[in-house]
């Protein structure tokens, strides 16, 4: 499927110390960063083999207790959700990064294996120091962006969005990604919101063998995706809100990423109000829905300025610009209404 979806652009000239970050979000469409992990220390030694991009692991694992998600070899690494779309396919489990690795380890020569997928652990809580010499160090370009791990074997991130830029790395092993537009959701038919394999709702569609009599506006997602695999060391870009499918492709792989949000850290994810839109919008007669739509654009999805603009600027209250002081105020407001 992949070989015949249009491919993302890329950039081959583009160095860690020099990531233009701000030119990447106000495009809004993936990028490939060939090469950019090339030097790290993780990626050199998985070039050499699998165990020694364990043994760099172990050297720096402080022996805390990570989570992660182990399941059959029946589920072929897709983590996913149980037959009636009730519970996740896999156990999620507490023990150590020896542990997961050793397992990985003794089925690297398994055509079958079970599915060991360790995902978005803080580098920074468990491996101390192994930022020195793997890290995109995106602080010098103005982003808090701690760097989160995931390992695993051929594991499968079923297709998902999540609200924050991310730059994912890709540091032992390949990984093949495939991304659509944010306005695909309709067309790829997405699970439910509680519970997820990681957080987020994932599409339905079985990737591997897309089931078209039962989801066929998946054809139309297709006709807008893009494909990329990355080798060790290479990076992508993928822009907030932007689906994107994940498969392992090697025994023995792990992914680097960061992600940080195009908001300040007092304005909270537009999720909770979607749940909220959900309780007090959706079921609403269509004549009603339609209005509270036009209020909607008026007062959110169109132009900030625009509402407020009528009034003098002593008079705008929330309708002005979002400070943190602002931020406060509403979020108490809510709560106070919440709780009557």
């Amino acid at each position: 499927m992949s070989e015949s979806l249009a491919s993302v652009e890329e950039r081959t000239d583009v160095r860690a110390d020099a990531l233009p970050v701000g030119g990447l979000c106000e495009a809004g469409q993936p990028m490939v960063l060939r090469g950019l992990a090339r030097d790290w220390e993780l990626t050199r030694a998985g070039q050499r083999s699998s165990m020694d991009a364990m043994a760099c692991l172990r050297r720096y694992y402080n022996q805390r207790p990570v989570q992660y998600s182990q399941g059959g070899p029946e589920i072929g690494g897709r983590v996913f959700y149980t037959a009636d779309f009730t519970d996740i396919n896999c156990e999620v489990r507490r023990g150590s990064l020896d542990d997961l690795l050793a397992a990985i380890a003794a089925h690297l020569d398994d055509p079958h294996p079970p599915t060991w997928y360790m995902a978005s652990a803080p580098a920074d809580a468990f491996l101390p120091g192994f930022r020195q010499a793997n890290d995109l160090s995106l602080e010098a370009c103005g982003i808090h962006a701690p760097p989160r791990v995931w390992i695993g074997n051929r594991t499968i991130a079923s297709c998902h969005y999540d609200g924050m830029n991310n730059i994912a790395c890709c540091a032992v092993g390949r990984r093949r990604f495939t991304l659509f537009p944010p306005e695909q959701i309709v067309n790829l038919y997405p699970g439910p919101l509680d519970p997820t394999p990681g957080g987020q709702a994932v599409s339905l569609v079985d990737f591997a063998a897309p089931d078209f009599e039962r989801h066929p506006r998946f054809r139309d997602a297709l006709a807008a995706a893009q494909s990329v695999l990355l080798e060790p060391g290479d990076a992508l870009f993928i822009p907030s809100m932007w689906w994107h499918h994940v498969e392992g492709l090697d025994p023995f792989n792990v992914l680097v990423n960061y992600w940080w949000s195009s908001m300040p850290d007092y304005v909270p994810t537009p999720m909770h109000t979607l749940y909220h839109a959900l309780w007090t919008i959706r079921d609403r007669p269509e004549r009603e829905k339609r209005a509270w739509r036009e209020v909607f654009d008026y007062y959110v999805f169109g132009p900030s300025e625009r509402a407020g603009a009528p009034l003098p600027e002593r008079a705008r209250d929330v309708l002005g610009p979002l400070d943190e002081t602002m931020a406060r105020r509403l979020r108490a407001m809510l709560i106070g209404w919440l709780n009557r």
